[in-house]
C-alpha cells in the first residue's frame, strides 16, 4: 500500500476511534452540564477553530453557502440534541450503535426526497438493523425506554443531515460549509440554553477537560481527519473504517465506563454493524476479493 493510501486509512481509523471515545466522554459530561450549554460550547469552539483553519477561504463565502450552512446546521443541532438527551437515559455503547442506524436510513431518505430507489442491499440492511435494534433496545415487555427512543430519533436527523450535506457539498466548499453549520448549530444551542437552562456558577471538576476534548478532538480534528482520509481512500473501505465508530464506542464504554455487554447485546451490536457495512459497501470488498482469487487460480 502506498504512503498516501496508508495514511488516509490511518486518518479514517483515527477519526472513528476519536468519535467512538466521545460517547463515554459525553455521558460523563451530561451528568454535570446542561445539554444545550454543553453543545453550545462544543460547537462554538469547533466553529472558531475551523474558521481559523479555513481563514483564507472566507472571501469566497456566498449567501447561498450561508443558507446551506444554516439548513445543515439546524439539522445537526436537532440530531445532537436528540442523541445527547438520549444519552442521559441509556449507555454509551447502546447510544453509539443506535445512532449508527443513520447509515442504513440514508438510502430511504434519498428515496423519499430524491426518488432514488434503494437497492436490495439497502433492504437487507434495513431488516438486519431492525433485528439489531430490537435486541439492543427492547426489554422483556417489548417496550423501549426514553433514552433509546431519543437516540433513534437522533439517527433519523443524522440521516437527513447527511443527505443535505451530500447535496450541498456538490456546490459549496465542504470545510467552509462545515464551519458555517457549526456556527448555526452553536446559535441554536445558545438560543435554547439561555432561556431554558439554569447556568451554574462553576463547571463541575474535569468538565472543561471533557469540553475541550469534545470540541478540539471529537469535532474539529476528527472532521479534518475524515476529510483528508476520504480524499485518498475509495468509498467502500472508507465506509467500513468510519463505521468502526460504533465498535469503538462499545469498547471505550466497556473499558472506561464499565458497561456490561451481554450475549443479547453483542448479537444486536453485530447485526447493526453488519447492516451498516451492507448498506454502505454492499459487501463489494468480499466480492472483489473472491474474483481476484478466481482470476489468480490455475486453469
Amino acid at each position: 500500500m502506498q504512503g498516501k493510501a496508508l495514511w488516509g486509512r490511518m486518518a479514517l481509523l483515527g477519526a472513528a476511534m476519536i468519535w467512538g471515545s466521545s460517547f463515554f466522554v459525553m455521558k460523563n459530561a451530561v451528568d454535570g452540564i446542561p445539554v444545550f450549554l454543553l453543545l453550545a460550547i462544543r460547537f462554538t469552539i469547533g466553529c472558531a477553530l475551523l474558521s481559523l483553519v479555513c481563514a483564507k477561504k472566507w472571501r469566497h463565502c456566498s449567501r447561498r453557502l450561508l443558507w446551506h450552512g444554516a439548513v445543515v446546521g439546524v439539522l445537526l443541532f436537532l440530531a445532537y440534541t436528540a442523541q445527547t438527551y438520549g444519552l442521559k437515559d441509556t449507555t454509551p455503547g447502546k447510544n453509539a450503535f443506535l445512532t449508527a442506524v443513520y447509515c442504513m436510513l440514508v438510502p430511504f431518505v434519498n428515496w423519499v426526497l430524491l426518488r432514488r430507489r434503494p437497492s436490495r442491499w439497502n433492504w437487507l440492511a434495513a431488516v438486519m438493523c431492525l433485528g439489531g435494534i430490537g435486541l439492543v433496545s427492547l426489554d422483556g415487555s417489548l417496550s423501549m425506554n426514553r433514552g433509546n427512543a431519543l437516540t433513534l430519533v437522533g439517527g433519523v436527523f443524522y440521516a437527513l443531515h447527511l443527505v443535505a450535506v451530500s447535496r450541498f457539498g456538490e456546490e459549496d466548499d465542504p470545510v467552509l460549509l462545515t464551519a458555517v453549520q457549526f456556527g448555526a448549530s452553536a446559535l441554536c444551542c445558545w438560543g435554547c440554553s439561555l432561556p431554558l437552562e439554569t447556568m451554574t456558577a462553576a463547571m463541575p471538576q474535569g468538565a472543561w477537560g471533557e469540553l475541550i476534548y469534545l470540541a478540539v478532538f471529537a469535532t474539529t480534528l476528527a472532521l479534518l481527519m475524515q476529510n483528508v482520509g476520504q480524499s485518498v481512500t475509495p468509498a467502500a473501505p472508507a465506509a467500513i473504517l468510519l463505521s468502526l465508530e460504533s465498535v469503538f464506542g462499545v469498547l471505550f464504554s466497556v473499558v472506561c465506563y464499565g458497561e456490561t455487554v451481554t450475549p443479547r447485546l453483542a448479537m444486536g451490536f453485530l447485526l447493526i454493524f453488519l447492516a451498516v457495512v451492507a448498506s454502505e459497501t454492499h459487501f463489494s470488498f468480499l466480492r472483489r476479493g473472491k474474483s481476484s482469487v478466481d482470476k489468480g487460480a490455475p486453469a
